[in-house]
């Protein structure tokens, strides 16, 4: 593909010389400087004859200081030992039978990390080199992406150690010293025991969730859920571990639409709601269940707030994704981050703002879906 411009960008894209030839993005109105990626393009001489907008922002490099020079000299690229990239890769007097090069992380003065891959363009299968195309990618985003993945790694590390650790420290004095113990402080350390191994079954099951939803391999079964008798066990539960019934609110608009969902997934999505609005909210816990009509189909809404200070408005963009916490009081800040990925994957939406009561909002809302067999 030649990298020529039209004519009639010509005039206005000074970024780039004009090719004899005019390839498939020029005959398509497509200019240089729409490329989502920096794109660099050396004549035969190795004389720069392309230097895009998103190259120039990569680089830091003008297009006029670019254009016309060396293309080492243009965009003087050093490995991550410090060997200088032109010299080892040598596009002009190497390999007659070499392609290009494959995408690899380089430096830019400055010690600025980017992606670079390049092309080599030849008349013939082995002939002399027309044209080096080298594309460049910024790496902040995958920097991010190894950063968070750094830092769920470390979370998993920290929460995991802590139950572990209990749990191998109480099993270890049992068993080297079951006799001196009576029955009840058995009874207390098998139970600290049991419930430090569901934490950790807990966090498991929270890491193969994220891994699924962030690869797009979450499934579904679906299946007729009555979502206001969902909600009714989640209270009981409450009630029977102490909480005072009179903490909940259900209230439910009749007649609700069939609703077809993974029940277990939806118990998923109820379970985590309410615990933030029992353990960080106070007051009465509100549920609202009701019809919901949208554009393509007919949905049901579940709203849950409480009656606490709330989430801060500066915390509002960030509640849903990964680690973010709204108090000290524990958690791996993943909860909310798999809700938002289940109900999405459902094809409903889950927004947060401000109850009337001052507290927490949390609303999301399921089509009506179909069963497994159908959908």
């Amino acid at each position: 593909m030649s990298v020529g411009t039209s004519s009639a960008q010509g005039d206005r894209d000074a970024r780039c010389v004009p090719a004899p030839r005019h390839g498939d993005l020029a005959e398509l109105g497509i200019g240089p400087d729409e490329l989502p990626d920096g794109l660099v393009v050396a004549d035969e001489h190795g004389h720069v004859v392309c230097f895009n907008a998103a190259a120039a922002r990569i680089t830091a490099v003008s297009p006029a200081e670019a254009l016309g020079r060396r293309l080492e000299k243009a965009l003087p690229l050093e490995d991550l030992e410090g060997r200088r990239w032109w010299q080892l890769t040598d596009p002009y007097g190497g390999l007659a039978i070499r392609a290009g090069q494959p995408e690899r992380n380089l430096l830019l003065p400055g010690g600025r990390e980017v992606l670079v891959s390049a092309r080599y363009i030849r008349s013939r299968p082995t002939g002399p080199v027309r044209r080096v195309v080298v594309c460049l990618r910024d790496t902040e985003a995958r920097r991010r992406t190894e950063r968070s993945h750094a830092e769920l790694i470390a979370t998993v590390a920290h929460e995991l150690r802590s139950p572990l650790t209990s749990v191998k420290g109480f099993t270890a004095t049992l068993l080297a010293k079951w006799e001196r113990f009576t029955d009840d402080q058995k009874r207390l350390m098998l139970e600290t025991v049991d419930a430090d191994a569901d934490r950790v079954t807990r966090l498991i099951a929270e890491l193969l969730d994220i891994s699924r939803i962030d690869s797009g391999r979450l499934e579904l079964r679906r299946q007729p859920v009555d979502i206001g008798a969902a909600v009714g066990r989640h209270i009981q539960a409450y009630v029977a571990a102490g909480q005072p019934a009179d903490r909940f609110l259900l209230r439910i608009e009749q007649p609700l639409p069939a609703l077809w969902a993974d029940p277990d997934k939806i118990d998923q999505v109820l379970s985590n709601l309410i615990e933030n609005a029992v353990r960080h909210g106070e007051g009465t816990v509100t549920i609202d269940i009701t019809p919901t009509a949208t554009a393509a189909n007919t949905a049901t809404s579940v709203t849950v707030s409480d009656e606490g200070p709330g989430i801060p408005e500066e915390s509002m963009n960030r509640v849903f994704t990964r680690f973010w916490r709204g108090s000290k009081r524990g958690g791996t800040g993943l909860g909310l981050y798999i809700v938002k990925g289940i109900v999405e994957v459902h094809g409903g939406t889950i927004t947060v703002g401000r109850a009337a009561g001052g507290g927490a909002e949390f609303r999301f809302t399921l089509p009506v879906g179909a069963p497994a067999y159908l959908a």
